[in-house]
Parts: C-alpha cells; structure tokens; sequence
C-alpha cells in the first residue's frame, strides 16, 4: 500500500535539493571573483556585513557563517541567501625621479568592473543543530597596465620593463560547508570544512627571466588552477537579547602548486591561503538599535609567496638561485600581517525596514621597499566606508542592499630597478581606490 510522506519530509528533501542547487552555482563564482580591500580578502562576506564595516562576527541573520563565524547558523534557522556586488577598483602606478628619463612615467589599470556573486543555505535539522553551506570569493588580485611609453633601453616596454601590456590576475573561491551545534541554550559552536578553488595568470613579466628558476613557468602561461582544503571553527555566546560575543578561526587553506608558475611563486609556485582569526561583539542598547564591533588579523606573512621580501631577488642577481623566483626563498610581494578592525551599526527605521553603516580600518601590508612588485597587487587601501538597508517584502522574503566606497591610499618607496642598473634614483608609487555595490535576495522557510 502505498504512503503518503509527512510534510516534515517533503521538506527535508526539498531543502536538501536547494542546497545541492546552491552547491553547484558556486560554480560560477569562480570567473568574477577578484577585489581586495583588507590587503586582498573581502571586508566582508554576505551583503549585510558588507553594509556594516564588514562586522559579522556576532550576527545571526544570514547564511554566511562559513565565511563569518560557523557557530552563528545554528541561530539563523532555515533560510537561503542569493546576492551579487559590483566591484569597482581603480588602481595605478608611477615613477619619477630617476636618471632614466624613459622609464619615468604613469599608468592606470583596466579591467576595473567585477560581478560577485553570493551563496548561503542553511537548514534547521533540530532545534540545536543546523547543516548549511556558504559559497563566496575570497578576495583577490587583478591588474591589467597596458605597454605605455615606457623604455628601458630595449625600446618600448611596460612600466616592469616587459613587452606588451603587464598584469595579473588572482581569483579565490571558497565553498564552505558548515555544522552549527547549540551546546547550551545560549551557546553554540561550528566548523566550516573550507574548500577553496584558485585561478590564476600572469603575463608581461619577461624583464625577470634570467632571475628566475623556471623562465618557461613565469609568465604569459595562461590560467592556472590550483585547489586547497582548510577549516574554520567558531564560538558564539548570546549572553543575554542585549548582548553576544564570538570568537573565529580559519587555518592556513594548504594549496597545490601553480605549477604554470612556478618559476614566478615561491616554493616552485606554492600559493597558499593565509590563516586568519576574529573576535566580536554584538550589542543592543536599546531594541531600535544595535551595534557590532570585529577585530581581524589576517596572516599574510606566513605564506613565502606573498610575503618574501621583494629585495630577496637580488641575491638571485648574485648567484644565489634559492632566491630566484620560483626558489624556496624566492622574491614574492613582502606583505606583513595586518590588523581589520570593523564597527556597524542597524537601526529599525521601520517594522519592515532595517538601515545600516559601518566603518572599516586595515593597516596596509605593503612597505616601501617592496613598492615595485606590488604594482602588480596594490592592496594598499586602509578605510572604508559602508551603508546598507534591509527591506522586508513579506514575512518570508527580504531584499538587502550595501555599498562601500574606500578612498585613495599610496604606498611610494625606491624602484628595484635601481639596483638592476636599469636607472637610479628612481621612486616608485603605487595608488588604490574602491566602491562596491550590491543585492541579494533572501529567502525564510
């Protein structure tokens, strides 16, 4: 005879097939997700945090713990989330001052409008216990110069001395599926397994051949793909409805090699995805408003293709190929630990309506020293500015919106190419601006 299935069930199943749904779309994420602002990682991760500083900690209201805080699903009940941003950023090098009047000049990047889409899923399978998924783009680095009027003395080159137009292009995809356990009634803790996708090409860096390990492997390779697994864990308290505190760690994602790079990367190409850990408040003084406060550090300096020093390659100059590119103390960009720190505040304008803002502060990675590899990744950005809104069209969908503008910063320091002979008294500086703006869709069951 046959039997009817509960309700209970059809929608077990159901969720589970939204989820397997919201798994492969990740997929597209893959070829737009390239920004920075926090040195290369987003400052934020789903689009309320995004409209609040990047504050995301302690919040329970959307699907992105495993990029936030893996603890705070357990409180989101069953819900989907589904955005894209526009990310704008206008990036630019000049050099001045040098004897070599043919390499003296200024250049500005294209390629400056990116889509990133967003994914989260979350299902409440009991009361204390939650399964989901967040799917997001990391961060990443994206230049594109084009050849200019530079000359080096080989006729006209890019401002690295390279034929043709120069640049690069890194892209991170994370797809974190996540367990959410209240171990008490006003505690719970999480784990985000972290899945992450790479890509990668670079191409106008032929000036560097002969200091490289491997010059077939440097440059002009096409795209590359690389794959690493790594995890988040998460805490979260609700000590009381006015008051929350968590706390977030994310390792080192453990990545394989570029191996189409690895006369360019450290380590014959190694590229892995810094660790990253944050501590935050959620505070609700009164029941219009609330305020949430984050401090990140985020660990660039423990991965040697991101943070050798540029300089290194100079003892590859004298003879030392461990320090050539692509060796294992080979040059990479030189960019030290930073600390974010993010405040956001909401305010119920309405029933129905929510209006936030937010700040976000990040010491810069880059030195002056290392100026000239960082052309092609000037993450050097230090504040900004965020507003976002929340709107509820019924009780079960919700429309959110968030942008952020970061002003201006530089970075100047003295050319490597100074010590190449190329020229000397050369200084270098390096410029970035961003805006970002974004929707996404909101779904309760």
């Amino acid at each position: 005879m046959y039997k009817a299935e509960s309700g209970g069930v059809l929608q077990t199943r159901q969720v589970r097939r939204q989820a397997v749904a919201a798994i492969a779309a990740a997929g597209l994420l893959a070829p737009f997700a390239a920004q920075a602002t926090d040195g290369y990682f987003s400052h934020g991760y789903g689009m309320k945090s995004l409209g609040m500083g990047g504050a995301s900690v302690a919040r329970t209201d959307d699907t992105f713990g495993g990029a936030n805080n893996p603890a705070q699903m357990a409180w989101v009940g069953n819900r989907m989330d589904v955005g894209v941003s526009f990310f704008g950023p206008d990036r630019s090098a000049q050099r001045s001052g040098g004897t070599n009047p043919g390499m003296n000049g200024s250049t500005s990047s294209s390629s400056d409008s990116f889509y990133i889409p967003e994914f989260g899923f979350n299902h409440l399978y009991r009361p204390d216990l939650s399964f989901g998924v967040s799917v997001y783009g990391n961060g990443g680095m994206n230049t594109n110069y084009p050849q200019d009027n530079f000359n080096c003395g080989r006729g006209p080159s890019n401002i690295l001395c390279g034929a043709g137009g120069v640049g690069v292009d890194l892209q991170q995809l994370i797809i974190a599926p996540t367990i959410s356990w209240k171990i008490t009634p006003s505690q719970s803790i999480g784990i985000s397994p972290l899945l992450a996708e790479q890509r990668f090409k670079a191409w106008g860096l032929d000036a560097f051949s002969q200091m490289s390990t491997n010059p077939a492997a440097l440059t002009g390779t096409g795209y590359n793909y690389s794959f690493g697994a790594g995890v988040r864990v998460g805490y979260l308290w609700e000590a009381s409805p006015m008051f929350a505190v968590g706390a977030t760690y994310a390792s080192k994602i453990s990545a394989v090699s570029f191996h189409n790079y690895s006369g360019l990367f450290a380590g014959a190409g190694s590229f892995d995805i810094p660790a990253n850990f944050s501590v935050g408040i959620r505070v609700t003084p009164v029941q219009q408003w609330t305020v949430l406060a984050d401090a990140e550090r985020i660990q660039y300096a423990n991965v040697a293709s991101i943070a050798n020093p540029s300089a290194n390659i100079l003892q590859c100059a004298g003879g030392n190929a461990s320090y050539c590119l692509g060796g294992p103390n080979g040059a990479g960009f030189g960019w030290n630990n930073i600390t974010v720190l993010k405040i956001g505040v909401e305010f119920t304008a309405e029933p129905n309506l929510i209006l936030r803002a937010g700040y976000n502060h990040s010491q810069n990675p880059i030195n002056p020293s290392d100026v000239t590899f960082n052309i092609l990744a000037p993450g050097v950005v230090q504040n900004q500015y965020t507003i976002g809104a929340t709107y509820d069209v019924d009780k079960s969908n919700e429309i959110t919106f968030a942008a952020a503008y970061m002003p201006r910063n530089t970075v100047t320091g003295p050319s490597l190419f100074n010590s190449f002979g190329y020229t000397s008294g050369a200084n270098e500086t390096i410029g970035l601006s961003e805006k970002v703006f974004g929707i996404a869709w909101g779904k309760k069951f």
